[in-house]
């Protein structure tokens, strides 16, 4: 029997090269409205036979540029992504957000420490067209009452 619809292609919107314009609040959790702004570029490919796929970026701060990876399996049994963030500041991959699409949009969740404290993360994908998509990123550290979008990413396809 051959599935296709059961989750496994979610992300297919997102196989290819983009920009990538990002929006970041300057500080997290700390009631911050300032946000600065960059750009970046991005490569997308399907990994495993189509159970996963894996993007590098290059993000173009300030400082210097920041080099990452995102690495995204599909489990055929839950019908769960994992997603997994490493950049070239640490080396290693950080805690797996963990989830789904349902009607268009995609919704992540894991638990982590930022700065010392416990707190729920998500990311939504959302407005998944052939050209353009968008992903964001929240942080909440009242376990889910509120969130703080911190990260908004807007992609444009090259």
């Amino acid at each position: 029997m051959h599935i296709t619809d059961d989750g496994r292609n979610d992300f297919d919107f997102l196989i290819g090269s983009w920009k990538v314009h990002h929006h970041r609040l300057k500080e997290r959790l700390k009631g911050c409205t300032e946000w600065e702004t960059f750009e970046g570029d991005t490569v997308v490919r399907k990994i495993l036979n189509g159970l996963g796929n894996m993007d590098e970026n290059i993000i173009q701060r300030d400082a210097a540029p920041v080099h990452a990876v995102t690495l995204r399996l599909f489990n055929p049994e839950s019908k769960e992504w994992s997603l997994y963030w490493a950049t070239d500041a640490t080396g290693t991959l950080e805690v797996p957000m963990i989830g789904s699409f349902a009607d268009g949009r995609g919704e992540f969740y894991s638990q982590e420490i930022f700065e010392g404290r416990h707190i729920f993360s998500r990311f939504i994908w959302s407005e998944l067209r052939e050209t353009s998509c968008k992903w964001e990123q929240a942080f909440s550290a009242d376990g889910g009452k509120t969130w703080e979008t911190n990260w908004v990413m807007e992609f444009e396809r090259v």
